[in-house]
């Protein structure tokens, strides 16, 4: 089974202000944010990407750039795998928040609609925009597609990563858990924050959610666990060894 890493993009100025950016243009990574996607870039810089698919907004074509520039140079032995760094989903972008956007959080917390989105978002569609629902299903479908592709292409413990947006890796973390999109609130994933799903033949793994630090190079592929299990997708009974460290 091939290995995603969802990275949400660095800190944003509408972020540092509380606006809630959705898909407008021209929202920047602030100095923090910057500093954020490079050390996500550090963090992945051991890891070979197969493949870096992002969000077509500008936040996130700086964090995947940010990535992409650490990467090796000759990541792969065979010489027929390129991987694909440079690719651009629109399935993979914001939520489309139709009159929210760009509208302060603190406003839009006065609005009759807020409760619906804190405890029942598979209910929510907003005004002139996007349903929350519609917007898991996009996202799931693209991030199952690109999966499937990098594992035929690469070969199982392929690892590749998908730039995207809060509320999106959200609402992938949720399908991957087996939870309700209604539950989905309960998740955090912070700014340039990497979590990480593993697909699997019986059901998804996810080992990591909004981590922001720590060595990643136990990601590089390889034939066998600690437990001398092959990346077959089944559950170690009894815990396992856990990762090498």
């Amino acid at each position: 089974m091939a290995t995603v890493i969802l990275v949400r993009h660095g800190r944003t100025t509408a972020n540092a202000s509380g606006l809630l950016a959705g898909r407008t243009p021209g929202v920047l990574l602030d100095e923090t944010g910057r500093a954020q996607a490079a050390a996500t870039g550090a963090r992945l810089a051991a890891v070979p990407l197969a493949r870096l698919v992002t969000s077509p907004l500008e936040r996130c074509l700086e964090t995947a750039a940010a990535i992409r520039a650490q990467q090796p140079t000759a990541p792969f032995t065979d010489a027929h795998l390129e991987p694909a760094l440079d690719l651009v989903d629109d399935d993979l972008t914001e939520c489309g928040y139709g009159a929210w956007q760009n509208r302060k959080l603190a406003d839009l917390a006065k609005e009759e609609l807020w409760a619906s989105v804190q405890t029942q978002p598979s209910a929510v569609t907003f005004p002139d925009g996007e349903s929350m629902a519609t917007m898991q299903s996009r996202a799931v479908a693209a991030v199952r597609r690109h999966d499937a592709e990098v594992e035929r292409e690469f070969g199982p413990g392929a690892v590749w990563v998908a730039v995207s947006h809060g509320d999106i890796i959200k609402s992938i973390l949720a399908d991957a858990l087996g939870m309700h999109l209604d539950l989905f609130q309960r998740l955090a994933v912070g700014p340039a924050s990497t979590s990480i799903i593993s697909y699997g033949k019986a059901r998804p793994s996810v080992p990591i959610i909004n981590s922001d630090a720590g060595d990643l190079a136990w990601l590089v592929p390889a034939q066998t666990s600690p437990d001398g299990a092959s990346h077959s997708g089944d559950a170690t009974v009894g815990g396992g060894a856990g990762r090498a460290s």
